[in-house]
């Protein structure tokens, strides 16, 4: 089945903390197991790639957008199966908040089932980060 034509599904979260506040603590790789279980329970720096061990997509390589004050925290993961998938990410301004929103790619050999359970575990990973980044 062709899923091409699908589109994504742009998931977001608003976070009551300035958009300087999220973006520097989420574009830090080594926060990512505390809120984006998704890629695992750890992470560790590799040359100039992350690494996460025991994600449960087997072992990733994760290669990050270079810091910017634009809020782009794009990344790709790189699968064990050696294919790479690109996650655009954006923290944007909301008054004296933020928003981060995810775009969650459809790729093409993706089932129904299986893009509305990644939908699921980003909206997870995006609560996780607001609650974190409230809480502290």
């Amino acid at each position: 089945m062709n899923n091409i034509g699908k589109g994504s599904r742009h998931l977001s979260t608003c976070i009551d903390r300035t958009v300087n506040d999220v973006y520097a603590y989420a574009s830090d790789p080594a926060n990512l197991p505390a809120w984006a279980h998704g890629l695992g329970e750890s992470i560790e720096k590799i040359e100039e790639h992350w690494v996460a061990e025991f994600s449960p997509m087997g072992r990733v390589v994760i290669t990050f957008a270079p810091q910017n004050e634009l809020g782009v925290l794009d990344h790709d993961v790189t699968l064990s199966s050696g294919k790479t998938v690109y996650n655009p990410v954006r923290v944007i301004a909301d008054g004296a908040g933020s928003e981060v929103v995810f775009t969650l790619r459809r790729r093409p050999e993706m089932s129904d089932a299986e893009f509305e359970r990644d939908a699921g575990m980003v909206a997870a990973d995006l609560a996780r980060l607001k609650e974190l980044m409230e809480s502290g």
